[in-house]
């Protein structure tokens, strides 16, 4: 059998794609229906109760709080609003399960910098920089920051600029089709923007789902290898 992987707040599974590439069988969670998600097993359920009274029934736990109350993009055009933290109760229930767990979330979030991952790192077509808190903080080795080829394409100020890299958010600003969005992220299944907005590439993933597996010292002979190799 597989090992299993939790992946708590799931979406439509960009990160649980990464992870069944890696040789995981992963079951999503989420508050919402996700009649698009990717993976191999899906409840609705509140992704912290979830992990306080399930988590330890798996090998590993991934959850992706929401971002709105750290992203750049809400801080700029909402200020004023208030978001819900819920990155120190996610934190909390992740202790008590006793498993390896990774937590991701936007630049800026109230994570401990265990990781830093960008698309140039696995030649994606998108920057997507994300930061992950790990359990054990060393699960994953340093990983080289390559340069950037160049700018995001879309409008700034009025200006058109071209560029290797798609802006996965938000709707105008040339923006790009939701085909570009899905080549750039390497999400290749059904999904929509706003799904494929709120998703991380597979290949973060993947990487780390390689070494949790090392770190529990499981059979890798089954790893499914992803693009990025």
């Amino acid at each position: 059998m597989k090992p299993r992987l939790l992946d708590a707040c799931c979406g439509v599974g960009g990160a649980t794609r990464g992870y069944q590439l890696a040789g995981w069988h992963v079951t999503g969670v989420d508050i919402t229906p996700q009649p698009r998600y990717i993976g191999d097993a899906f409840i609705q359920a509140d992704a912290i109760t979830y992990i306080r009274e399930h988590g330890h029934e798996y090998d590993a736990i991934h959850v992706s709080p929401p971002c709105l109350a750290s992203t750049a993009l809400t801080k700029g055009t909402n200020k004023g609003r208030a978001y819900p933290q819920l990155i120190p109760a996610t934190r909390e229930a992740l202790e008590t399960t006793g498993r390896p767990w990774v937590m991701e979330n936007v630049v800026g979030a109230p994570l401990r910098r265990d990781l830093l991952l960008c698309g140039e790192m696995f030649s994606l077509g998108v920057l997507r920089h994300r930061i992950f808190e790990l359990s054990p903080p060393d699960l994953v080795g340093p990983v080289e920051h390559p340069k950037h080829r160049g700018r995001v394409s879309g409008i700034r100020h009025g200006r058109w600029y071209r560029g290797p890299y798609v802006a996965v958010y938000g709707k105008g600003g040339g923006k790009g089709t939701v085909a570009q969005w899905q080549d750039a992220m390497d999400i290749h299944w059904p999904a929509t923007r706003r799904e494929i907005a709120q998703a991380i590439p597979p290949a973060y993933t993947h990487l780390i789902g390689r070494a949790l597996l090392a770190h529990l010292g499981m059979d890798t002979e089954q790893e499914v290898s992803g693009p990025w190799d």
